[in-house]
């Protein structure tokens, strides 16, 4: 199969790691860890899934994601507002749409995300979905935690899950948010 589609890849310093982000189509398709040990699992899917090879850049979804990302981390937004295109299957689809309605500041863990997302399915289906998440932060998959409220693996690793999980405590606990919506 020829590839002559490109997705547009850049990198993101986050205070708890680099992300790399990618965007086709005007959509983005990637924000993940760069240092993650599922990265070439993750990368090959994607191209895979839109015909398409990485190629360095900027586009305009690009750096509204970096600002996004930038205002997430200063305490000024809790949810994202980006156009994204899903790779995978409807069954990791269905268990993103449940990971994205985790509140900010909250934890749900793997055995409440299946009775919620997957009736029908086993925890390994739900946690391997959790793990094929390319739209890390995006799709808050740090807010999945394993039973007792144990940190259990993350694309970041544990300490970036950490960070992440007492950021979002910190600013709740400020008051940051309690002024009305935010984005």
């Amino acid at each position: 199969m020829k590839i002559n589609r490109f997705i547009i890849t850049n990198t993101y310093q986050a205070p708890c790691g680099e992300l790399i982000i990618g965007s086709i189509d005007g959509r983005l398709c990637l924000c993940d860890w760069l240092k993650s040990a599922h990265r070439r699992t993750v990368d090959n899917r994607i191209q895979r899934g839109l015909s398409a090879r990485y190629y360095p850049g900027e586009t305009d979804i690009i750096t509204e994601t970096k600002r996004q990302l930038d205002e997430y981390f200063d305490g000024k937004r809790k949810s994202f507002d980006l156009e994204i295109m899903h790779v995978g299957t409807e069954f990791q689809k269905k268990v993103w749409d449940f990971i994205t309605g985790i509140p900010y500041g909250s934890t749900e863990s793997y055995s409440g995300l299946t009775a919620m997302a997957a009736r029908d399915a086993d925890l390994r289906a739900v946690s391997n979905a959790v793990a094929a998440n390319a739209l890390s932060l995006i799709i808050p998959c740090h807010r999945v935690i394993g039973s007792r409220g144990k940190l259990t693996g993350y694309a970041g690793g544990l300490l970036a899950k950490q960070y992440l999980l007492d950021l979002e405590k910190t600013y709740l606990s400020l008051g940051i948010f309690d002024a009305g919506p935010q984005a």
